[in-house]
């Protein structure tokens, strides 16, 4: 281990109080994520050269269903933290369920909540499905980027032990340097990802329905494989089937759906370009 370690920037994870009411970091992440989101998407539909013509949707629409995502990312990921990452202790205290403000979310969990948003308001617009989860996927990588950050202000979810120069010593992580792995999961999920999902969609990838959430379960699925090489496991769940963490596990399906959604795309004949 390093005889120094980089100093962990402990910041208050509480922003400002107002009486009872308090503004923390990871909400702040929440709000901007779905702001600049939102910005970003209404942008991508007002491009017809994006689309091969006039978006499927409108900016109207997506005003619209910025609730109903967001409603989806929130029940789906609370769910998925309970059912996947702490069951017993929920059953055991179910009346804690409800309280987020304690922590407590799964990216897995709010992509399946998302899914079924994307779904259910797709149908009640009549707006092709696809398309709206390509645009929904696309801008993904902005609230993942922003949340992972929160998680590192937080000093939570770190790393393995480490001796690399910049590791860390973490409160609440003991006296060990470990990797600040959620600074790696803010450049690959967050910034690589959503790089490449904006190339692609300036390649024409729009005019393929289901190439850019294809693209997006791929690629946060490998993303994510990686983080976990370097990210300490949930101590309630610890290393699980072969050695593999619970992040492990529910990423590996998005991968295998990933890659057959891309084919699926790849072989429908894209839209004329207006």
């Amino acid at each position: 281990m390093p005889l120094l370690a980089l100093p962990f920037p402990a910041l208050d994870p509480v922003i400002v109080e107002l009486g009872p009411f308090a503004i923390r970091w990871y909400a702040l992440a929440y709000i901007a994520g779905i702001v600049l989101g939102w910005l970003y998407a209404r942008a991508v539909i007002k491009s017809r050269s994006a689309w091969g013509g006039p978006a499927p949707l409108t900016a109207a629409d997506f005003d619209d269903f910025v609730l109903w995502v967001t409603l989806g990312v929130i029940l789906g990921g609370r769910t998925g933290y309970v059912l996947f990452y702490n069951l017993p202790h929920f059953i055991a205290h179910p009346i804690e369920i409800p309280q987020l403000w304690k922590g407590g979310m799964s990216f897995h969990g709010g992509f399946i909540g998302c899914v079924v948003a994307v779904v259910l308001f797709a149908r009640s617009r009549g707006i092709p499905v696809l398309s709206l989860g390509d645009l929904t996927c696309a801008v993904g990588p902005i609230g993942l980027f922003l949340g992972r950050i929160a998680n590192f202000i937080n000093g939570e979810l770190w790393g393995r032990p480490s001796d690399v120069p910049w590791a860390m010593v973490f409160p609440g992580g003991g006296p060990l340097p470990r990797h600040p792995s959620q600074l790696y999961e803010a450049g690959l999920e967050g910034l690589v990802l959503f790089a490449a999902l904006a190339i692609l969609i300036r390649a024409g990838a729009l005019r393929r329905p289901g190439l850019i959430i294809g693209a997006f379960a791929l690629g946060y699925g490998v993303a994510r494989c990686i983080a976990e090489l370097f990210r300490e496991p949930d101590v309630q769940l610890g290393f699980l089937w072969g050695g593999l963490t619970m992040g492990m596990l529910l990423s590996i399906p998005m991968i295998l759906a990933g890659l057959a959604l891309i084919c699926v795309a790849l072989r429908r004949r894209p839209a004329p370009a207006a």
